[in-house]
């Protein structure tokens, strides 16, 4: 009885070291991507013209989907509205609050509304949690309409997304007035061996070389 205590004691502990260092690598591989990113971005600043008609409105936590929506921004000469999401901030308590809310389609955004109405295309970008678009940009979605517009969904991952989950987006932006959807992703590969920036930039231009026409 006893060694079969100390043996129970001990998977447990394993199993709470485990988890403890996968949460420090990863916080850790965050905080080290958003350092890096937040130097792309200040290198390339962010488009702006009042006269556009085109629109990309972006959430991202380590600033890999906030780069390329700037690639988009510039090709597109579109403008760039950022979602910030303080409850999933970088750091441990961020990251964990960002699992348990991934699959929930509800958040708390600044800003929650924005006029779209001189816009004819609405890009909506955020990462892929937990096979979803992550809660902020659903929750921008839910409080905002898109009557007559193109609205282009943009998702950067490092598994897979679920496909079921991007067509109850599809319905979502429809019910509130988009008039054509399509979808883009790019599959960063898992931390550790993911793709460079230019290299994920490099794939958007390869798989999303013209202007998109959704259903």
């Amino acid at each position: 009885m006893k060694w079969a205590l100390i043996t129970l004691l001990g998977i447990v502990l394993l199993i709470l070291f485990s988890a403890l260092a996968v949460t420090l690598f990863v916080t850790a591989t965050e905080k080290n991507q958003h350092l890096v990113n937040s130097e792309l971005l200040r290198d390339k600043p962010t488009a702006d013209s009042h006269n556009s008609k085109t629109v990309v409105i972006v959430f991202s936590r380590s600033g890999n989907t906030h780069v390329l929506a700037n690639y988009i921004a510039l090709r597109y000469n579109a403008d760039v509205k950022v979602i910030s999401a303080e409850d999933y901030a970088l750091g441990i308590p961020g990251w964990i609050r960002a699992l348990y809310d991934a699959r929930r389609h509800v958040a708390s955004i600044t800003p929650e509304q924005l006029d779209l109405q001189q816009y004819d295309t609405v890009y909506l970008g955020s990462p892929i949690w937990l096979y979803s678009p992550a809660p902020p940009i659903w929750q921008f979605a839910k409080s905002n309409t898109f009557t007559n517009k193109n609205v282009v969904l943009f998702n950067t991952y490092n598994s897979k997304f679920e496909q079921h989950f991007i067509d109850e987006f599809k319905s979502l932006v429809k019910q509130n007035g988009a008039i054509s959807f399509s979808h883009q992703a790019i599959n960063r590969g898992r931390m550790g061996n993911q793709l460079t920036t230019q290299d994920m930039l490099d794939v958007y231009d390869q798989n999303y070389q013209e202007v998109p026409h959704g259903s």
